[in-house]
């Protein structure tokens, strides 16, 4: 969400009516909900019990037989929405990835002004990345980091960061020497760093560093490309060297 959109702890327990077992009297109107919105909500019951119990129990934890349970429903019935775990894992990932692009739409729009609102959703994008490694990350990011949902996701959270980054380069607060899709690719880039960081606050140490890089810069920049890539002090240690060799 290179990437950042990862585990997030959640702690549920869920309960739904098997609608595969018999009723002793009268049966209900599914709690007035249409059979459609009955499905739904007892798909979501299922992916909330499996984020409660891989939060609370790991990974190996997971079987179809406990998910069952967990969500009260028997297996026959979990398997007419699932498959497999690796099935409802992914819906349950695709799904955490689909709230936290809104959620970083939310926070773009709550924003006023083009640098104010591309600090504020580096800072979310961190954040969720930095508590993404506080969960389980390592053994099920390997599982589910991959896949079409993710692409599009990375694709979209890509093209959100370049739009606000051009918007602060026409307002002429971000740099414009460098294309707003590598700027972009730079700043999801770095903030990936946030996972492995120890706090909140190192979090936004390293926002304020990456935004520190978009500041305009022409000029060293310019100079930069024109000497061949060599980065000045690098040139000044090339010339003494250089000169002290013509020695």
């Amino acid at each position: 969400m290179a990437a950042a959109f990862a585990i997030q702890t959640v702690s549920v327990k869920s309960w739904c009516h098997d609608p595969g077992a018999p009723y002793a009297g009268v049966v209900p109107k599914l709690w007035n909900e249409t059979i459609e919105a009955h499905r739904h909500s007892v798909r979501d019951a299922i992916l909330d019990a499996t984020a409660a119990t891989v939060a609370r129990d790991g990974l190996l934890a997971v079987t179809m037989s406990r998910i069952a349970q967990e969500t009260g429903i028997g297996r026959a019935t979990l398997y007419k929405y699932f498959p497999d775990v690796e099935a409802i894992l992914t819906a349950w990932h695709e799904r955490l990835v689909t709230a936290h692009l809104q959620q970083l739409t939310a926070v773009r729009d709550g924003a006023t002004g083009a640098g104010e609102r591309l600090e504020a959703v580096l800072t979310a994008y961190a954040l969720i990345s930095h508590e993404r490694h506080e969960g389980h990350g390592s053994e099920l990011a390997a599982l589910l980091h991959q896949g079409e949902h993710i692409a599009r996701a990375h694709q979209q959270l890509r093209d959100l960061v370049r739009e606000l980054i051009t918007d602060g380069a026409k307002a002429g607060d971000l740099r414009e020497d460098v294309a707003p899709d590598e700027l972009a690719a730079y700043c999801l880039h770095a903030l990936s760093a946030a996972s492995s960081l120890p706090s909140g606050a190192a979090v936004r140490r390293l926002v304020a560093v990456t935004l520190a890089g978009l500041r305009p810069q022409a000029t060293a920049i310019e100079s930069f490309i024109g000497h061949g890539g060599v980065a000045p002090q690098d040139r000044h240690r090339h010339d003494q060297h250089h000169r002290h060799s013509a020695h």
